[in-house]
């Protein structure tokens, strides 16, 4: 294993910003159990590994690091003992628009990442985020997300411009309105469904553009439901009908 040079540790502190990911096409992915799903299933996307203790990986650049240097460059509070530099994922395959979950302004990264590992477990062909959602490629989102980055295409979009052109059903999700969705039908296999951001829910922008409007109903007391709670519960009665 090699050491860490005072350029490199630079060059891996500046894919913390997303311009910088975005210019480069590389992400930054820490802990251990995501690192080896990634080596076992897309380890040509694997530029290097970091580790703050002796271990060599086969065909992959590895570099050992001590503790402060994985502080200095993790983006966690709590840094793990593995950091991994990898390429973007590429969908060459054109998924089908079956199903599609548009994501309206979600802000927080570890509800982000578990609406994508939600939709990777319900198989949503394509997730449409607004502009302002945050970046999937953020460490908390994919820590969250459990590796579905790799699996399920993410496309960010202004809302209104990618909504106006689709022939799919839109369904907008509401808080105390719309239709119960235990009482709805999904007929059509096929729609889009929005979820709105987290306070806000959907923007006033899109709501023009939703064909119909659907709830879950409360029995209790709490105000809300946490986003990728109610993504949950909408794809599992999508799923259930079709």
């Amino acid at each position: 294993m090699e050491t860490l040079s005072k350029n490199k540790i630079k060059w891996i502190k500046s894919l913390k910003l997303k311009k910088n990911r975005d210019n480069e096409n590389l992400f930054i992915i820490e802990g251990k159990k995501i690192i080896l799903e990634t080596i076992k299933f897309h380890s040509n996307n694997i530029k290097l590994i970091c580790s703050t203790e002796k271990i060599k990986f086969k065909n992959i650049p590895s570099y050992i690091i001590d503790k402060n240097i994985m502080k200095e460059i993790s983006s966690l509070k709590t840094p793990n003992n593995l950091i991994a530099i990898v390429k973007k994922p590429i969908f060459k395959n054109k998924p089908s628009n079956s199903l599609i979950v548009v994501l309206d302004n979600i802000q927080d990264p570890g509800n982000m990442g578990s609406i994508l590992r939600t939709c990777d477990w319900f198989k949503v062909d394509k997730v449409i985020c607004s502009k302002k959602t945050v970046d999937i490629f953020n460490t908390k989102v994919i820590q969250s997300s459990m590796g579905s980055i790799f699996r399920i295409p993410v496309e960010y979009h202004y809302l209104p411009d990618y909504l106006k052109q689709t022939k799919l059903p839109i369904y907008g999700t509401l808080i105390n309105e719309g239709e119960n969705i235990y009482k709805n039908k999904f007929i059509q296999n096929e729609a889009i469904i929005i979820i709105g951001n987290e306070g806000n829910g959907i923007s006033k922008e899109i709501i023009s553009y939703i064909n119909k409007f659907i709830t879950i109903p409360r029995f209790g007391k709490t105000e809300s439901l946490n986003a990728s709670i109610a993504t949950g519960i909408i794809l599992s009665e999508f799923r259930r009908m079709n």
